[in-house]
């Protein structure tokens, strides 16, 4: 399962209603630096934690939610 997380996070602002300058401003970055990220199917998990805390959503969910065969899922 292919997860391009710039277009989740981009998918998400849009449904918050919130414009990306808004977005930008809240993460401490440019606009043309926030466009940058709608383009990056990864990026570095502090810059996700920071998005989804001013989002309120939870972006890792995107990813742990993709993992099947996993050793982690079973740490009993």
């Amino acid at each position: 399962m292919q997860i391009h997380i710039g277009h989740i996070i981009r998918d998400e602002l849009r449904r918050s209603g919130h414009t990306n300058q808004w977005l930008a401003d809240r993460i401490g970055i440019t606009t043309r630096t926030l466009q940058k990220v709608f383009n990056k199917p990864s990026i570095d998990t502090q810059q996700l934690l920071l998005i989804s805390r001013a989002l309120g959503v939870d972006l890792f969910a995107c990813h742990s939610g993709a993992i099947t065969d996993s050793p982690y899922n079973s740490l009993g």
